[in-house]
């Protein structure tokens, strides 16, 4: 017992008195962040691959832009999100001549790899609202992307606030890997309290029990939001 103390007063030490917790605060903001706003682009990118998808495939422009985003939803969800964030950061940009701050290609990237999820997310959840509801705002003279914009997605989104709840939790841990861009998350700010202060066990546990109530925390609100929802419901 007396050695973990040890490891507590190290960890302690590099925490607070050497500002080791402006790190960690700084990896905690951009881990938060690089999620919501990732998740935020996922959900606007998804929705209109998911429309794409359920459009009606009559004229030639529908399947030319179903087929693009086939291929889009295959590559981002064929490759690992650290490959991604690699190619992207080392690759890609470079070649096209653009210079982002690694943050900002952290974003991107994993709004970018959200949206091929949150298509197949957002597809399932349009297509679990009764026809009829396309019907009726057609009835009422409504065209066919009004209807889809303003009746069909906003149900849908209703029914697979769940899912998009797992979403942003699965964000949220994926974020450890954008240290390999050099961005600050909380990984970087416990390795470098572990590495000034020799010692990674105490940091370590620390880095895991801040992802743990995080992802309680996200949890907590998704129900809070289903029960909100469901009583909604009932008014009707």
């Amino acid at each position: 017992m007396g050695n973990f103390d040890r490891k507590i007063a190290k960890f302690w030490e590099m925490f607070y008195e050497h500002n080791g917790y402006t790190k960690v605060l700084t990896g905690l903001r951009n881990t938060i962040y690089i999620a919501i706003i990732g998740l935020a682009i996922g959900i606007i990118i998804g929705t209109v691959i998911a429309i794409i998808e359920v459009y009606p495939k009559y004229k030639r422009l529908p399947r030319v832009l179903n087929t693009i985003c086939k291929f889009y939803v295959g590559l981002f969800r064929g490759t690992p999100v650290v490959v991604q964030l690699l190619v992207a950061y080392y690759v890609f940009l470079p070649l096209v001549g653009i210079n982002l701050p690694a943050l900002q290609v952290c974003i991107l990237v994993f709004g970018l790899n959200s949206g091929a999820y949150v298509s197949e997310i957002m597809r399932s959840g349009i297509l679990s609202v009764d026809p009829g509801q396309m019907e009726a705002g057609r009835a009422i003279g409504l065209s066919y992307n009004i209807t889809m914009l303003k009746i069909v997605v906003p149900q849908a989104v209703k029914n697979i606030l769940p899912t998009l709840g797992n979403e942003l939790i699965a964000l949220v841990k994926e974020t450890s890997v954008v240290s390999f861009v050099g961005a600050a998350d909380l990984y970087v700010a416990f390795n470098y309290i572990g590495t000034n202060s020799y010692e990674f066990m105490v940091p370590y546990l620390a880095m895991a029990v801040i992802y743990i109530v995080l992802v309680m925390t996200i949890a907590m609100l998704i129900k809070v939001m289903e029960r909100s929802l469901r009583k909604s419901d009932r008014h009707y």
